[in-house]
């Protein structure tokens, strides 16, 4: 089982004193890669005008823009909170980045009241993502908030 709470204590180590963004947010990246068990792809999106743009990850290359009316990624931008997809070939609109991925979590980054970005993990294995998973990505993301 994960510790995410160790996870939020390693990701505010790793940024503390850096202002740089996308440093962070790479490292944030890095650093879920690194500690969650059976995952093929763990990073970023970050909104610009109508679309998610890949930010920093780590795993096989992915889309490079996700419109709002699209995908996991797009639902939770649009719904304001995280999508837990147990199944991501019966998710409808889902878009294949990685044809290995079946099961996906998506947690909303938000500013303020404007979700900025979000942070998605796919997994190779179906039902991947528990509860204990969501709270503590969500406690994560908040986390990744701090550094907007």
């Amino acid at each position: 089982m994960t510790d995410y709470t160790l996870l939020c204590e390693q990701l505010s180590a790793l940024t503390e004193g850096e202002d740089d963004l996308v440093c962070n947010l790479a490292n944030a990246a890095a650093l879920l890669w690194q500690s969650l068990e059976d995952i093929n792809w763990a990073g970023l999106y970050l909104v610009k005008g109508e679309e998610l743009v890949l930010a920093p990850f780590q795993g096989k290359p992915a889309c490079r823009r996700i419109p709002k009316s699209r995908g996991v990624c797009g639902a939770a931008w649009r719904e304001g909170r995280t999508q837990v997809v147990s199944d991501v070939h019966v998710f409808a609109g889902h878009i294949v980045c990685d044809a290995d991925s079946r099961s996906e979590i998506v947690v909303p980054l938000s500013r303020g009241p404007a979700v900025v970005g979000v942070l998605d993990i796919d997994s190779p294995v179906p039902s991947r993502f528990s509860e204990a998973d969501r709270i503590g990505l969500e406690a994560f993301a908040a986390r990744i908030e701090e550094l907007f």
